[in-house]
This record gives structure tokens, sequence and C-alpha cells, in this order.
């Protein structure tokens, strides 16, 4: 892990209103008051916890090179409390003159003028939940934006002075063709959306369109729409670094790297997870909960771990093989003192099967590979190691 860079990450809850497929840690409708608590609740606790980070780094401190608001819509705080936050990180923290300043906004949830003082501010990167730009999909999924204002918040970003603006779109929606898949594809890649990011739809339980009866489409419908889409996005210039993430040169999320690169970041605000000094920890999944415990002096961290060698090792497969970069056998093995000969076979005999490459001595999962992922890795954490244990 580089204990000289630190990433945080800002969970900020609220929501005009949950969408339908929805079932993260998101309030709406709360009042401006809950949202000062929070926000004051936020401030103690990132002072409180910058007084142990430097005791805990190398060098007795590091560099923050990433910040990110996470939702939620982190909009809705509304420009002087997101400010609130930004200055207090930056007092408390040294930054990198670099660092990567991240805002997650809804189409509808920013006008141009908030765009020109956050960017004022030292926000750098907007990343916008477009999902499709087809309306009817878009009221499917309970979303409050159209087709039209989504292309319009990209366009009006860039007019506010950003450069880095990326956009989330979803494949596999009840309904949605490739036609349509391909339609939105092309609408982000014509307003050049430096970063593309494409999930897969899940329809969980309890949420309103698990009520609705709905189904996704067949795994063979679904994974020829993801080949394709990678497909689409290479041929406009975006390379894949990660099983949903694709960006133009040098615009990869330099946040979301810091978790598939095992980097150090530190989350705030009630549900956010934090890797930090050989544990991993998440806070209370309760608003009222993070706030009491923070300002009152109650319990705010829910579940936390120390980090085992052996499990740390099983985290580097487990992390390092979602992206393009892949995982190296000579740093596995120099790591975590542990043999990667048996790992690698399993990845040669995946290899024969078009899921699996090498480049050097770095193995890597293809797009074929990325299809069936979560099975891949089950297998390989299973693997017994030489001088390890049966299982991560």
């Amino acid at each position: 892990m580089n204990v000289n860079t630190l990433g945080l990450y800002i969970h900020v809850p609220f929501c005009a209103s949950k969408c339908d497929y929805c079932d993260f840690y998101s309030l709406p409708g709360q009042s401006e008051d809950t949202r000062d608590k929070y926000v004051s609740a936020m401030l103690a606790h990132m002072k409180e916890t910058a007084a142990f980070t430097g005791k805990a780094l190398k060098n007795g401190g590091a560099a923050v090179d990433s910040l990110y608001f996470g939702g939620g819509t982190p909009p809705l705080l509304g420009v002087k409390r997101l400010r609130a936050l930004l200055l207090a990180a930056k007092k408390l923290w040294s930054f990198s003159p670099a660092a990567e300043v991240t805002l997650e906004a809804n189409p509808e949830s920013l006008g141009f003028k908030e765009m020109k003082k956050l960017r004022a501010l030292g926000v750098n990167r907007l990343s916008f939940g477009v999902q499709a730009t087809q309306d009817e999909l878009l009221r499917l999924l309970g979303r409050r934006h159209t087709g039209r204002q989504a292309l319009s918040a990209i366009e009006d970003a860039f007019r506010a002075g950003f450069t880095n603006v990326g956009a989330d779109l979803m494949y596999g929606i009840p309904g949605q063709t490739r036609e349509a898949l391909m339609s939105s594809l092309n609408a982000v890649i014509a307003l050049k959306a430096r970063h593309v990011s494409l999930y897969c739809l899940k329809i969980e339980e309890n949420t309103p369109l698990a009520r609705q009866g709905l189904a996704p489409p067949p795994d063979d419908e679904l994974a020829d729409l993801y080949l394709a889409a990678v497909e689409h996005l290479r041929l406009a210039g975006y390379g894949q670094y990660e099983i949903s993430n694709f960006s133009l040169p040098s615009y990869q999320s330099r946040h979301n790297l810091k978790y598939w690169n095992l980097g150090a970041y530190i989350g705030f605000g009630p549900s956010a997870h934090s890797d930090f000094s050989g544990k991993r920890y998440s806070n209370v999944p309760d608003l009222a909960a993070y706030v009491t415990g923070v300002l009152e002096g109650g319990e705010v961290v829910d579940e936390i771990a120390k980090i085992s060698p052996p499990e740390r090792a099983g985290e580097y497969i487990m992390l390092g093989l979602r992206t393009t970069r892949g995982i190296s056998g000579n740093h596995y093995s120099r790591e975590y003192k542990v043999s990667f000969d048996v790992i690698e076979k399993r990845l040669e005999a995946l290899e024969k099967l078009g899921c699996s490459e090498r480049d050097g001595e770095r193995w890597r999962l293809t797009p074929k590979g990325f299809l069936v992922s979560n099975r891949i890795l089950s297998e390989l954490l299973d693997t017994p190691v030489s001088g390890g244990t049966a299982r991560f």
C-alpha cells in the first residue's frame, strides 16, 4: 500500500428522491437543519481524524491526492456547505498541487452558476449520473432528469471551465435495446466526456423495480451488450482500465484507482468505508447515529478489521484483476512471501479459454473474462498457495 498519498471520501447521503433501483444508503427530503448538523459532524470528524493520520503514515504525513464527494446527491448540500468541507480538508491535510477533487452530481441537481462557483473553489472533476439518454428508460429507473437535461449538464460543465467531466451509464435496463445503449454512448462520446462508467443494472430485493416484478435480460444478452459497448468505446478512443470504467488518455479516475490499487483512503459520513494503516473499517449506516456519535462521543465505526498478510494477498488478486493493468506474479511473491505458481497455472488455463492474457510477467483478464470475473476470482481466491492458507 502506498502510504505517502491519501484519498479522502466524503459521503453525502441526501437525495431529492430515491431512484427505483437504489439500495445505497441515501435519504430523500431532509431539512436544512439536518444538513447543517451533518456538516458540523463531518467537520468535527475530519478534525479528529487528521490528528492521528500523520502519526500512522510514513514520513509523518501524506499528501492528499484525491478527494471525492459521493452520494447520494452531493450538490444538495449547496455550495456554501461544500465549500466549508473542502476548505477544512485543505487546512487539515497537505494536498498535492495536482490533487483530483471530484463531485458526483445528477444532471438536474447542478446549475451552470453553481458549477462555476465550485470550479473556482477547486473542484476539478464532475461525474454525472446520466444512466441513459432515453426518457422512457429514465422514467422506468425513477430518475428526475431527461436525456436532454443530462447532455446539457455535460455541456454546461465544459462551459463552466471544467476539463474533466465524466458520465455514468447503465446497461441491462429492462426494455433497453442494443441500439438504445449505443445511442447513449454516442451522445456522451460526441460531447467528449473524458470518462465513462458503464454499470450493469442489478435489481436488488426490496427496491421498487423488484416489487414491480421486473427482471434483467438473460445473461447472454447482457454479455453481448457489454462486449459491444467495450468495443464501441475502444474504437472511440476510450481505454478500458477497470471492469466498468473507461477514459480518454490520462483521464482515469485517480480516486477510484486508489481503491483497486490498495491505496490508503479515509471515508467520512454514514456508511463510508476506509482502508488505512493496515485496517479496513466502515462507519455506521445511519445519519442520526453518525451525527450523534461524532458530536456527543458515541460509536461511529460500525465494523473494523485488521488485515492480515494472507488477506491482503487475496485483496491484491481480487482488486488487481478488476483492472486492465492486472497483477504481477513477481510483486505477489515478493510482497506477500507466497508462491504465485498455482495461481499462474489457473490463469494459464483461463488464457486458453480467452478469459485472461499475459503481458510480460503480468496477468490480466480480457473483456470476456471480466464478464465472469466473480466466478474467476472466487476460484482463484480458493487456490491453495505455498506458505499460505487454503483460502484468503
